[in-house]
C-alpha cells in the first residue's frame, strides 16, 4: 500500500517499534519513519498523526488496533472516522459480531454507527470524508443495568 501511495505522489508515514525495526521489517522508502520504543507508543503516535483509520484485511494486530481506535471514538477521545475495507466480504463476520453486540445490548446502535464499512476504497474514503461523529452521552444508564 505504501508503495502505491508513494507512486501516486502521496506521503507514506510509518511508525514502528524499535524491536520490529531491529528485525528489518521497516519499509525503507517512506516519506517519514518514526521509530518508537513500544507498541503503545506506536499506536498513540499513529492515532495522533491520523485523520482517520482504515483497516484492510489482516490478522490479530489489525483487529486489535481497529477495535482500540473504535473504542477511543466511542469514549469521545477522538472524532475521527473508523472504516473497514470489506474486501470480498472479509469483515462480514466481524460486522455480524458488532450487530450481535447491539442485539444483545452490549453496544448502542449509535456506537455501532461509528464503524464505516465499504467494499470499494473510494466509497469508504467518501464516507469517511463525510463522517460526523455520533454522540450518545453515557453508554449505560442506571435504568439500563
Amino acid at each position: 500500500v505504501a508503495d502505491e501511495v508513494l507512486r501516486g505522489g502521496g506521503e507514506a508515514i510509518g511508525v514502528i517499534p524499535r524491536a520490529l525495526m531491529d528485525r528489518e521489517v521497516a519499509h525503507g522508502g517512506l516519506t517519514a519513519l518514526h521509530v518508537v520504543d513500544t507498541m503503545h507508543q506506536r499506536k498513540q503516535l499513529m492515532a495522533d498523526l491520523s485523520d482517520g483509520f482504515v483497516a484492510m484485511p489482516g490478522g490479530f494486530g489489525t483487529f486489535e488496533e481497529f477495535c482500540e481506535v473504535l473504542t477511543w471514538s466511542q469514549l469521545g477521545f477522538h472524532p475521527k472516522p473508523c472504516g473497514l475495507l470489506n474486501v470480498a466480504g472479509y469483515y462480514a463476520p466481524l460486522l455480524a459480531m458488532f450487530d450481535h453486540a447491539v442485539a444483545e445490548a452490549f453496544v448502542k446502535p449509535v456506537h455501532r454507527s461509528l464503524v464505516l464499512d465499504e467494499t470499494e476504497p473510494r466509497a469508504l474514503l467518501d464516507r469517511m470524508a463525510a463522517f460526523v461523529p455520533a454522540t450518545a452521552g453515557k453508554w449505560i444508564t442506571r435504568e439500563e443495568r
